[in-house]
């Protein structure tokens, strides 16, 4: 359904180049659900932006390549992206008081999307967006349509985005940080909604978000990414099951365990992200890890295939698992 290749992305600004993607590649196919993960600035948001046709000066495309549907994205003119844009790529924001007009209706905005996308008159629309309210489990779906945002509950304005979203049964979904004003109630079950819906319109998600319990709840391939750059992938058995890459058990120490023992502190990752003005040559997680060696410095390790599914970019993999390593 998708394809992202060996995509740079920068934004020029007078203080210099801010280079926000550095060679990412990820591949989502038809009903899968990809999670990716990193810290704020790792890359994620602007990866769904280059692919749903939203970045805007002063980002520009270095080079790459994003095929959805076999149609090349990067190529095609913002005539045709406005009409996959909604239609067949749909995307929820993170914060959906933002994302909504708060001088028109929920009504008015759903059959805006609606009608845009499809071959629907006004009453139809009207039925379909009241379906779609129902769909995503908001009660009063006739009333709500003649509410404002700012009338309804965060939970709520999620699901209208959500709903939103799915009005024109797109193909693929980008859910970024879909859950992060929420509630864990609220959580639970926006996670619930997402999941039922997949099985019923089988659109291929983007799960973008820093919380890997998400993650192996919904998710089948998870994409680790750290200063724009795809440092761990693979399915959700291999991530979790046999973590690779120093920075993604970084992000699991972060995390309580139900099975652990009561002692247990959690580790925080010491350190600070790279600044992206100034990318080092080497990787760029080395003054943050425990295992920096020389090599890890002077030179980017290259993605080593640990299985047919499972990539790591980490010079760790060169080493016999006997041998020792120097910080």
């Amino acid at each position: 359904m998708l394809n992202i290749t060996d995509l740079y992305f920068s934004f020029y600004t007078p203080a210099g180049e801010v280079r926000a993607l550095n060679g990412v590649t990820l591949e989502v196919g038809a009903g899968e659900v990809v999670g990716v993960v990193g810290e704020s600035g790792s890359g994620k948001s602007v990866t769904a932006s280059v692919v749903a046709g939203l970045t805007q000066h002063p980002g520009r495309v270095k080079s790459g390549q994003v095929v959805f549907d076999g149609r090349d994205i990067l190529n095609t003119s913002e005539k045709e992206m406005r009409r996959i844009r909604g239609g067949e790529i749909s995307m929820i924001f993170q914060d959906p008081m933002t994302s909504l007009n708060p001088v028109f209706t929920i009504g008015n905005q759903l059959i805006e999307t609606i009608r845009l996308h499809t071959d629907m008159d006004s009453g139809a629309a009207w039925t379909h967006a009241v379906h779609m309210l129902e769909l995503v489990g908001i009660p009063n779906p006739d009333l709500r349509m003649k509410q404002y945002p700012h009338e309804l509950s965060g939970g709520m304005r999620q699901r209208t985005m959500i709903a939103m979203a799915l009005s024109c049964q797109p193909k693929l979904l980008i859910a970024d940080e879909p859950t992060t004003a929420l509630d864990v109630t609220v959580q639970a079950q926006i996670l619930d909604l997402m999941k039922n819906l997949r099985r019923e319109t089988n659109a291929a998600v983007i799960l973008i978000t820093h919380d890997l319990g998400i993650v192996a709840d919904i998710c089948d391939k998870v994409t680790v990414m750290y200063s724009g750059i795809v440092v761990e992938r693979g399915t959700v058995d291999e991530i979790f099951g046999s973590i690779a890459h120093p920075y993604t058990q970084g992000l699991l120490g972060c995390l309580p365990r139900l099975d652990s023992d009561s002692t247990r502190k959690l580790e925080p990752i010491e350190g600070q992200p790279v600044d992206l003005l100034n990318m080092p040559e080497g990787c760029p997680f080395a003054p943050r890890c425990k295992h920096t060696m020389q090599i890890c410095i002077n030179k980017l390790p290259p993605e080593f295939e640990l299985s047919e599914s499972h990539t790591s970019r980490c010079w760790l993999h060169t080493i016999p698992q006997d041998g020792g390593v120097s910080k």
